[in-house]
């Protein structure tokens, strides 16, 4: 009885001398998004906030009381003309088939006043060398220009248009300017140009 228990035991299977086959990892099953599961994103509120009021007193003005004004650029004349209907069509007066401000000798002035204007008046002088030959300064005419009123802190631009040829090179100069705040007896907007008679 002892040996058949030996060769029981003897000839027993070695549960770990087999070589084993790894089982495969079982695989995860594909996860589905549930019909219900639906994203909402929000969008934040946006709040509309009132544009600036305009800077007072405006950037390189120049003050007398309560009245400012500046010469602008051609630049700044051509992005104001951009946004006046007004000042676009005085540019855009025709003069025998030329635009005026390129058949004469034109100026500018931005205007403003702290109080607001009931007209405005504005006086310049055309000035420039007497002859090719004699550079000493000449003043050929004087440009009067009535302009409409204006709101307290309302900037206007006044186009001063001569009668002189811009071929003489002449230019618009001594450039002063009037808030009116009573009734005007006179046709606003007009412009006079007065030559020099020698």
């Amino acid at each position: 009885m002892l040996t058949a228990l030996v060769i029981a035991t003897f000839f027993a299977p070695v549960a770990h001398a087999l070589p084993v086959a790894p089982s495969p990892a079982p695989k995860a099953a594909p996860a589905f998004k549930s019909a219900s599961s639906i994203t909402i994103s929000t969008k934040k509120k946006v709040t509309l906030s009132p544009s600036p009021s305009p800077k007072w007193p405006p950037a390189g003005f120049k003050s007398n009381g309560e009245v400012y004004a500046k010469i602008p650029t051609a630049k700044e004349l051509v992005g104001t003309a951009s946004n006046s209907s007004v000042l676009t069509r005085q540019l855009a007066q025709l003069v025998d088939g030329v635009r005026i401000c390129e058949r004469y000798s034109c100026g500018a002035v931005q205007l403003a006043s702290a109080n607001g204007c009931t007209w405005w008046e504005i006086n310049a002088k055309l000035q420039g060398n007497t002859s090719a030959t004699d550079k000493t300064r000449f003043t050929f005419g004087s440009i009067r220009t009535l302009a409409r009123a204006t709101l307290p802190r309302q900037i206007t631009t006044v186009l001063l248009i001569s009668q002189e040829d811009l071929a003489l090179k002449h230019v618009v100069s001594a450039i002063s300017a009037n808030c009116h705040h009573d009734a005007a007896s006179e046709k606003i907007p007009s412009s006079v140009y007065t030559p020099v008679t020698n």
